[in-house]
C-alpha cells in the first residue's frame, strides 16, 4: 500500500495534526511524518518532496499556520495531491492560514480543509478517499467508518 506524507511547519502544529494521523493509523495507512518549515528548512523540504513519487505516495497533507506557505511550496514541487490544513494559532487563530492556503496561485492547486484538528481529520479522510479510488477494501472501510459516525456528534 502506498503511503501518505504528513508535513507540518513547526513542532507546535503536531498536536493538531496528530488527530489526522490517528485516522491514518485507524485505517492502517502507512505514513511519513516530517517537521519541515517552508522558510527555515527550504532545501530539506524540497529534497523530501521531490523524493515522494506516485509509486510510493498517494497524497501529501501539509499543515501550517499564519502565512501558511508550506502547502503551496510543497505543491510547487510535486504533481501529487496536496491537502492543506490551516493550523490554529497566531493573532487570527488560523483564519490567516486558511486564507493563505485557499488563495494559491492558479496552476498550483492545493486542497484545503477546516482549521485545526478537525481539518486534520478531514485531510486524512480525503487522502484515504483518494487511495480508495483504486482499493475496494479501503472503500469498504470508509463506508463502515461513515456508518459508525452517523450516531456520533
Amino acid at each position: 500500500m502506498k503511503k501518505v506524507a504528513v508535513i507540518v511547519g513547526s513542532i507546535s502544529d503536531k498536536e493538531q495534526i496528530d488527530k489526522g494521523i490517528e485516522i491514518l493509523e485507524k485505517f492502517g495507512i502507512p505514513y511519513d511524518f516530517k517537521i519541515l518549515s517552508a522558510h527555515r528548512d527550504a532545501e530539506e523540504l524540497n529534497v523530501y518532496v521531490k523524493s515522494l513519487t506516485p509509486d510510493s505516495c498517494s497524497a501529501i497533507i501539509a499543515g501550517a499556520g499564519m502565512a501558511a506557505a508550506l502547502p503551496g511550496v510543497v505543491a510547487a514541487h510535486t504533481f501529487l495531491p496536496v491537502i492543506g490544513v490551516p493550523m490554529k494559532g497566531g493573532a487570527l487563530n488560523g483564519v490567516d492560514a486558511l486564507y493563505s492556503i485557499v488563495q494559491m496561485p492558479k496552476g498550483i492547486p492545493v486542497g484545503c480543509v477546516a482549521i485545526g484538528a478537525s481539518g486534520a481529520i478531514n485531510a486524512a479522510l480525503l487522502a484515504i478517499r483518494i487511495m480508495a479510488l483504486n482499493d475496494k477494501g479501503l472503500e469498504q472501510k470508509l463506508s463502515d467508518y461513515k456508518e459508525s459516525i452517523k450516531t456520533k456528534n
